[in-house]
């Protein structure tokens, strides 16, 4: 295959996450990926527990020690979308071993020309362009001969720490949400743990919040289980449960690594809400991140959810990237409605 400029690229693709494996030479690995959610161990748990009957399009394109890792699945219609589901914070390409920002360029314009060998259409979401990765991505792909559609899709509330302690921190919140945990933590109705170790009776608490709280049924439940117990193997799991007379009342799933604590899932039965559980016990975990892992930053995900704003200071953007390759048919109609609208 002729690489693009004057860099020897090479670009393919597989079906299973086995022979990424093998091409990935660690560079997918937990050393080598700061986010999780860049790693081929949440990629594969994720395909095997969560997202099993979709087949995997995993594009690669290598420049010597340099690797890029575009991880879709297979729609119909010879369309494709971002390997990813609600689980996922972000959504972005994966780089390892030595690049320059040229030789991120390349390596995505490569990738985008293999893509089009293989599908017509190919939406990616969430993405983050804090980093870049959305223009980039976007530029990538406009060059290489793709159409290409940029919207928001999402937000992303998050804490930058800046230093400071819990304390600090902790006086800019809202007067209401102090009130609230001083005026509910003084009566020491609520009880609190957060453990570092996964075990099955921790787990088995958070269940039976999750199970008796407003929220929908979980999607996959055993790929959470995976989770937090793959992330307790790596000491960055932080899972709190809020009892009352030793009943599970609140729970929440974190994980901390490399500078960001991430919250993944809580929850809270209804029939505690005067107690406030889970205010008290978010509280408990934001100065336990803060003062004891000393992080940099808390993520709470994707969502615009107004409770978050209490606890944030801070909202990123996530996008959306709709690429259409212009020589198949049965683009045209909607190359020619994104053309309309500009």
């Amino acid at each position: 295959m002729n690489g693009v400029g004057v860099l020897p690229l090479k670009g393919e693709y597989h079906d299973n996450f086995l022979d990424a494996q093998a091409h990935a030479r660690g560079n997918l690995d937990r050393e080598q990926q700061k986010s999780l959610f860049d790693r081929l161990d949440w990629l594969d748990t994720l395909h095997r527990l969560a997202l099993r009957d979709r087949q995997p399009l995993l594009l690669r394109a290598s420049d010597g020690d340099a690797d890029l890792w575009l991880p879709l699945m297979r729609q119909a219609g010879g369309t494709a979308e971002a390997f990813a589901n609600w689980y996922n914070f972000t959504w972005r390409p994966i780089f390892g071993g030595e690049y320059d920002e040229v030789t991120r360029l390349a390596l995505l314009r490569e990738v985008a020309l293999k893509a089009s060998e293989q599908v017509r259409r190919i939406t990616l979401m969430p993405m983050p362009d804090e980093d870049g990765s959305a223009t980039l991505t976007a530029t990538a792909f406009e060059q290489a001969g793709w159409v290409v559609k940029r919207e928001q899709c999402d937000e992303n509330h998050i804490l930058p720490v800046r230093g400071r302690s819990f304390d600090e921190y902790w006086q800019t919140r809202p007067g209401q949400l102090r009130s609230t945990v001083k005026r509910k933590g003084k009566k020491g109705i609520v009880s609190i743990r957060i453990e570092s170790d996964f075990s099955d009776a921790a787990w088995a608490d958070y269940e039976t919040v999750y199970n008796k709280s407003w929220k929908p049924s979980e999607g996959n439940p055993e790929f959470l289980k995976t989770l937090a117990r793959q992330e307790g193997d790596a000491g960055c799991l932080r899972l709190g449960v809020a009892y009352i007379d030793g009943q599970p009342v609140a729970a929440q799933f974190w994980t901390v690594e490399n500078g960001a604590a991430l919250i993944h899932k809580l929850a809270h039965t209804e029939d505690s809400l005067s107690a406030s559980p889970g205010t008290l016990l978010s509280a408990a975990l934001f100065q336990h991140v803060i003062d004891v892992d000393r992080v940099d930053e808390v993520d709470f995900g994707t969502g615009s959810d107004k409770y978050k704003r209490d606890w944030m200071e801070e909202m990123r953007p996530r996008y959306s990237l709709d690429l259409l390759w212009p020589n198949h048919p049965a683009n045209w109609a909607r190359i020619a409605k994104y053309k309309l609208l500009g």
